[in-house]
């Protein structure tokens, strides 16, 4: 049997669809983020990335970067094993130590990535809770889809930031079932920030567990950077909340919070947690800089919202569609991934600007986009390049209308 015949097909009618993927090859520059060496044929030696999930520049500053630096001389690089064999630094313990002080938490229990974070402790909650019942939001993100398919749990979808609509499917289950309802605060491809008091209310009316993602939010929201909960005063409320190291802390890893209990549970249980080696300890010090830099200092975050508002006003005196929202994250709207990935080589060889078209099956067919991430190190004009750019584009291509 010819296997990679049959790998090839496929791959050839991703490509027809135009949504085969092409990974752009990039060095950082430390220090000059969001500029980066470009190692792709045809595209300029530099460019200026607007799509990175480090918000605020954060995998560059000098007291993260000298944290790493300083955990590496002392201590090496790996952990050198599992959490449970050999494998637990002082440093991991301490991170979850912050972690749990960031959320107001009894406890913390990091993981390599945001994705193992929600797939292991959902595939754990649904799977050893007796009868349990996982009410999803509909555009919850591929990690906790995952989880949830994995644990076997019933599974309810909800209506994407519907609290009605959750309030009746909870309202038709058992009263005895335990029921998890699992939702994100910021949404990463629209954008769109959720309803979280009123799912919140309705989650306590059934007794449900609440089970939040603010993988998109933490760093950003709040006046600490404990994301929408902490900015909200809904924190204390909500059951768990996961969230990750890779995008406004600039490091790497990903997290649960919530009770003492809670956590030991997902622990002894969860073997996304059980079987894998440590995060280096290296990463676990960098990451507790940022989290604790990002707690006391808010200029970061100010000049951050003063980039996305800027970006946004100027976006809209050219008549640019994008989304609107109440998030950091900008889509602009092309709703075909074939011209989506043709303004994004063009973006990328013509104007130096780097910004990776986002298509199926990260986003629905037919709702390609381009997502723009302003962030504190963009300056204005970069923004101003940005847009000259988009509406060089808009005109050249005539999608101004098609799109809108």
């Amino acid at each position: 049997m010819d296997f990679d015949a049959m790998f090839t097909a496929q791959l050839d009618a991703l490509k027809q669809e135009g949504n085969y993927r092409i990974f752009a090859e990039l060095e950082r520059k430390c220090g000059a983020f969001p500029r980066a060496k470009s190692h792709d044929d045809g595209a300029p030696d530099e460019v200026t990335v607007w799509c990175s999930n480090d918000y605020l520049g954060m995998g560059q500053h000098p007291v993260v970067r000298q944290a790493m630096k300083d955990t590496i001389d002392s201590c090496g690089t790996g952990a050198g094993g599992t959490r449970n064999i050999s494998g637990t630094a002082r440093h991991h313990v301490a991170l979850e130590m912050e972690l749990a002080d960031l959320h107001r938490k009894e406890d913390a229990l990091l993981f390599t990535s945001g994705y193992v974070s929600n797939w292991a402790a959902l595939s754990t909650l649904g799977s050893r809770l007796p009868d349990a019942v996982i009410l999803s939001d509909e555009l919850n993100h591929a990690s906790m889809i995952e989880g949830i398919r994995h644990s076997r749990a019933k599974k309810v979808i909800w209506r994407h930031n519907d609290p009605e609509d959750l309030d009746r499917k909870l309202a038709a289950l058992p009263a005895n079932a335990p029921k998890i309802v699992a939702f994100e605060s910021v949404y990463s491809m629209d954008g769109d920030i959720c309803p979280m008091q009123e799912i919140v209310e309705v989650a306590e009316k059934h007794g449900a567990m609440t089970y939040l993602d603010e993988v998109h939010a933490v760093g950003l929201y709040g006046p600490r950077g404990g994301g929408v909960s902490e900015e909200l005063g809904l924190a204390d409320r909500i059951t768990l909340i996961e969230g990750t190291l890779g995008k406004a802390y600039g490091c790497m890893g990903g997290y649960v919070t919530g009770s003492a209990a809670m956590c030991d549970f997902i622990r002894s249980f969860a073997s996304g947690f059980i079987f894998t080696t440590a995060l280096p300890p290296a990463v676990a010090a960098a990451a507790q800089a940022s989290i604790a830099h990002l707690k006391t200092s808010q200029a970061e975050r100010e000049l951050q919202r003063d980039r996305v508002a800027r970006l946004r006003a100027k976006l809209d005196a050219q008549g640019i569609p994008h989304l609107q929202n109440p998030s950091h994250i900008i889509p602009v709207m092309i709703k075909d991934p074939v011209k989506c990935r043709m303004l994004a080589d063009i973006l990328m060889r013509d104007w130096g600007i780097y910004v990776q078209p986002i298509n199926y099956p990260t986003v629905p067919k037919g709702t390609e986009r381009l997502r723009f991430t302003p962030g504190p190190l963009h300056s204005e004009a970069d923004i101003d390049h940005l847009v000259e750019a988009l509406t060089v584009l808009w005109k050249q291509c005539a999608i101004a209308h098609a799109v809108a």
